[in-house]
């Protein structure tokens, strides 16, 4: 029953009981809203002067950048739950011809430890460092590899003797587990009995992957494992598997060279002379002149290949190994 203050007053005498339990329900009403209050402002004081979230307990709170998503997948690997390595090069996008947005500046400028193929393909790798300013731990996870030698009859590229594209040999990038392996267990030495483990375990699957490959290719004649590529990035993978290199769109091992009009006449030459079945592009690379080798040698364009890039998560070929099996299997599918 609600009732005015001038009916209460009113009614003061014969209704005192009724009055007075309205009053003290009131004040009952008004301790308790009151607590209430308190309460929550106590809470909110808490949560907005409580410290920052600490890392798990024994994980070093490392910012750890990979520059390209597939090199970021291996050193993922060997990381395992301790550290989460991030891609810097977005999926999908050349590392020959990426060029770092300040955002991407800031991100190199935050991280402790940067993981880079090496070998050349990061041609903005010197400039980015420069601008990101600071310190911090860059492993160069193709330390220690040799680069090919051209065989007879390919391709030679003056201007970049270094074949950078060890990643397509999965015994080379044993090599690269070793590298971030160690690089890894000198920014967290509490960590290195992990990170040894994961790269043992890593590389015994690495191994796994080369004899998976191997027994894939057995299914092409030897005459016609012939590699007609968009650039020289094949070689490594040719070596260990027994492919011959045919030529190339860009006779470079970086996507940033063009072909002069000799030369493409040359390659459209040596594919007629070969009869090799098919040109083999990645999915970043421009088709046009694949198109017209492809149109003046009557040869088939296979123009979906991973090679420098992991695919999404939901796609063909999201890890490195996923992505080395995917593009035998398009090799060999085409050459068979």
């Amino acid at each position: 029953m609600t009732c005015s203050a001038d009916k209460i007053n009113f009614d003061a005498d014969a209704r005192g009981e009724t009055r007075i339990a309205s009053v003290s329900m009131t004040r009952t009403q008004a301790f308790f809203y009151l607590g209430v209050a308190v309460f929550f402002s106590v809470q909110l004081f808490a949560v907005a002067c409580a410290p920052a979230a600490a890392p798990a307990a024994g994980k070093p709170a490392l910012n750890v950048l990979a520059t390209e998503t597939f090199l970021a997948d291996i050193a993922q690997n060997v990381a395992g739950t301790r550290v989460k390595v991030a891609a810097l090069i977005p999926t999908g996008v050349d590392p020959h011809s990426f060029e770092p947005t300040p955002a991407d500046i800031k991100r190199v400028a935050d991280s402790q430890v940067l993981i880079v193929n090496g070998a050349g393909v990061e041609a903005f790798m010197a400039r980015l460092l420069e601008n990101a300013g600071g310190t911090r731990l860059v492993i160069e996870a193709s330390k220690g590899l040799t680069s090919r030698k051209p065989s007879a009859g390919e391709p030679v590229d003056a201007d970049n003797p270094v074949d950078p594209h060890f990643w397509l040999d999965p015994n080379r990038v044993v090599q690269y587990v070793a590298n971030i392996r160690d690089g890894l267990s000198q920014v967290d030495p509490e960590g290195a009995a992990t990170y040894a483990a994961n790269a043992a375990a890593y590389s015994a699957q690495l191994k796994a992957l080369d004899q998976w490959i191997a027994a894939q290719v057995q299914q092409v004649p030897p005459a016609r494992r012939l590699l007609v590529t968009n650039h020289e990035e094949f070689g490594y993978f040719a070596d260990r598997y027994g492919f011959k290199i045919i030529g190339a769109i860009i006779p470079s091992f970086s996507t940033d060279a063009s072909p002069s009009a000799q030369q493409l006449a040359q390659l459209i030459d040596r594919v007629k002379a070969s009869q090799a079945p098919a040109i083999f592009l990645e999915l970043s690379a421009n088709p046009q002149m694949a198109n017209q080798v492809a149109r003046e040698t009557g040869v088939k364009l296979v123009a979906d290949l991973y090679t420098h890039s992991v695919s999404a998560a939901n796609g063909p070929a999201p890890t490195y190994i996923d992505m080395m099996k995917y593009d035998t299997q398009i090799i060999v599918d085409a050459l068979k």
